[in-house]
């Protein structure tokens, strides 16, 4: 099959690959339909990670079921589904508990397994022809059969959840002010997830333009923090106190406010102080114990000058991690398809799968108005 396949640094290709194939019997194997670029692939096609050629991309997949293990009992041949990025086996004490992200069957020696993700296990991506998926009845969420919301339940893999998450992880509750730093897919799918959730203002921190509009409209505040301190700027709008919950959707390449370079605790300092005392803080974006292409020694091992100092004086609470999609794609589909929640709307670009090389190129580089692209094999 065709698969979109690293090379090395800022560069990926269309390229054959072996067919995947069913390997156990509660496995399946899912004709892709649809499978979306991640703010996260771009941490490997940068050279952040340690990604080696040959890895084939693509953790936000959905499609339909085109065979099946002959253990899986609740699937058919012809079902529509969408899986969690996470790949995860239900019954280990973690997935028990429902914190299928850091399952510990699927990934020995790892807490946690994903499509497509260096170090997250032997699963192929799903940028791709076909995907196999294992633990298939646990890991495929239904979808209508009608061929309807195609661009809604694809995010259903990944950055819907993962901003309903930031949410959760912040507590936010109706009526609160919310502080979310960064509008990428994330982000942007954070403050809707807060408008969602029933806060009052959603305060969104970015400095590229397109991602400003997207907030702006879906009722959120605008916040260009190369204009000005975001910080001072949320104070203003909340009595000099800050906003009660704050959400980091960034992670660790974050950069002062002219782009010069990198600062990977400033987004976390930043919402440490746009946070009210006691306010809680959510952590979605991604940290990593290991960046080859970290600033500074220290970064380069995943330590960072976070200003611990400053949120244990505001008595904050923070919480972290990488989104536990089972715990919410199953409510975030049934909002879809009651059309109480569109996140489509972030959504740019739709584009065949041998169009990947070039959407990454203009993913990467924020250009042409490219804020979440989906490819269609």
């Amino acid at each position: 099959m065709k698969a979109v396949v690293y090379q090395e640094p800022f560069s990926v290709e269309i390229s054959e690959v072996a067919d995947p194939r069913i390997e156990h019997p509660n496995d399946v194997l899912v004709r892709v339909t649809s499978t979306a670029i991640c703010g996260s692939d771009l941490h490997m096609y940068e050279g952040r990670t340690a990604a080696e050629p040959g890895i084939v991309f693509g953790h936000e997949n959905m499609g339909i079921i085109e065979d099946i293990g002959s253990g899986v009992t609740s699937l058919l041949r012809g079902d529509r589904v969408v899986m969690p990025f996470n790949v995860a086996c239900g019954f280990c004490r973690n997935c028990m508990e429902g914190n299928t992200a850091f399952c510990l069957t699927v990934n020995p020696g790892f807490a946690g397994g994903a499509y497509g993700y260096v170090a997250m296990g032997p699963y192929t991506g799903g940028q791709a022809e076909y995907l196999r998926v294992p633990f298939a009845d646990f890991n495929c969420l239904k979808l209508p059969a009608n061929g309807e919301h195609e661009t809604d339940f694809v995010l259903l893999a990944d950055i819907f959840p993962t901003g309903y998450h930031g949410c959760e992880l912040a507590q936010v509750s109706p009526g609160d002010s919310v502080a979310v730093y960064g509008a990428g897919p994330v982000g942007l799918m954070a403050a809707y997830s807060a408008l969602l959730r029933g806060a009052s203002r959603v305060f969104v921190v970015d400095r590229v333009p397109e991602r400003l509009t997207k907030a702006t409209e879906i009722g959120a505040i605008p916040v260009d923090f190369s204009r000005g301190d975001p910080v001072e700027l949320i104070k203003d709008q909340t009595e000099g106190a800050g906003a009660d919950k704050g959400v980091d959707a960034v992670g660790y390449q974050a950069q002062v406010a002219d782009a010069s370079r990198e600062e990977p605790a400033t987004v976390l300092n930043s919402l440490i102080e746009s946070v009210r005392p006691t306010g809680r803080l959510g952590v979605p974006g991604l940290y990593v114990p290991s960046d080859p292409g970290g600033p500074t020694e220290n970064a380069k091992h995943g330590m960072l000058s976070v200003e611990i100092g400053r949120m244990f004086e505001k008595g904050q609470v923070m919480g972290t991690g990488q989104c536990n999609v089972k715990r919410y794609n199953r409510q975030l589909r049934d909002l879809i398809i009651a059309e109480r929640a569109k996140p489509s709307f972030v959504v740019s670009h739709e584009l065949s799968l041998w169009e990947a090389p070039g959407a990454y190129t203009k993913f990467d580089q924020r250009v042409e108005g490219y804020t979440k692209v989906v490819l269609h094999p």
